[in-house]
């Protein structure tokens, strides 16, 4: 569908709501494949809300080249694209929807990004019309759905798992943000956030559970400092 990009494989990073982590999952997954020395290229789909330039540790302008196309910012070995890179920290992106596709479909399809193992698609929260751009301007080979336990957000990760059945994009699975809390004090482990939500959406769906994270520290920090927990 629509423009081809030279990805092998195309995965979005998705989720019904926000906060659940879902940019922090999407950098290190893009880093973890990187180290297997593959050639990757993460692309920050969240207009609004662009998080992926501090994760990354990078904040400068990318450029054009002669045919206006724009050519990808890199760190740690990964092609960067995202709204950040255009903006100043401090400036909200007040757009409306048909300008927000137009830019998705720019850093998608205007974009060159080269030959890729993989293109990593960190997905705004919801089902509105940056992921419906998305499921129509490229083939998206397979999504995974971050939520957290507890139910309200299943409830939003149930809407993104139903949009994706809509495009015809197979979900890959889910992975449990935020599962448990693991105390250095008494090695206990707390459930913050309730218990067995992941496990219960992956059945009902017939996905595989990828993995249950943890709350941990250092996660948060390493994404603070542009440093992905991933490299260490």
């Amino acid at each position: 569908t629509g423009f081809k990009i030279d990805a092998k494989n195309i995965l979005a990073i998705a989720s019904g709501k926000g906060g659940v982590g879902k940019s922090t999952f999407s950098v290190n997954l893009a880093t973890a494949l990187s180290s297997l020395d593959l050639k990757i290229g993460l692309l920050d789909a969240d207009i609004y809300g662009p998080s992926i330039p501090r994760m990354m540790g990078i904040s400068k302008k990318p450029i054009m080249n002669e045919n206006k196309k724009l050519i990808p910012l890199e760190n740690y070995g990964i092609k960067l694209m995202s709204m950040g890179f255009l903006l100043d920290d401090s400036s909200p992106v007040i757009v409306r929807g048909p300008l927000a596709t137009r830019y998705t479909q720019q850093f998608l399809t205007g974009c060159l990004w080269g030959d890729l193992d993989y293109l990593v698609l960190d997905l705004p929260p919801g089902t509105g019309d940056i992921q419906l751009t998305i499921a129509q301007s490229v083939s998206v080979d397979g999504a995974v759905i971050v939520t957290t336990p507890q139910e309200m957000a299943l409830i939003d990760a149930r809407k993104a798992a139903s949009m994706f059945a809509k495009v015809n994009v197979p979900i890959l699975g889910i992975v449990e943000n935020m599962s448990y809390f693991l105390c250095p004090s008494d090695g206990e482990k707390y459930a913050i956030f309730g218990q067995g939500g992941g496990e219960k959406e992956s059945a009902r769906l017939g996905v595989p559970l990828i993995g249950q994270i943890p709350i941990e520290m250092q996660t948060r920090e390493a994404g603070d400092s542009g440093n992905p927990i991933a490299l260490s």
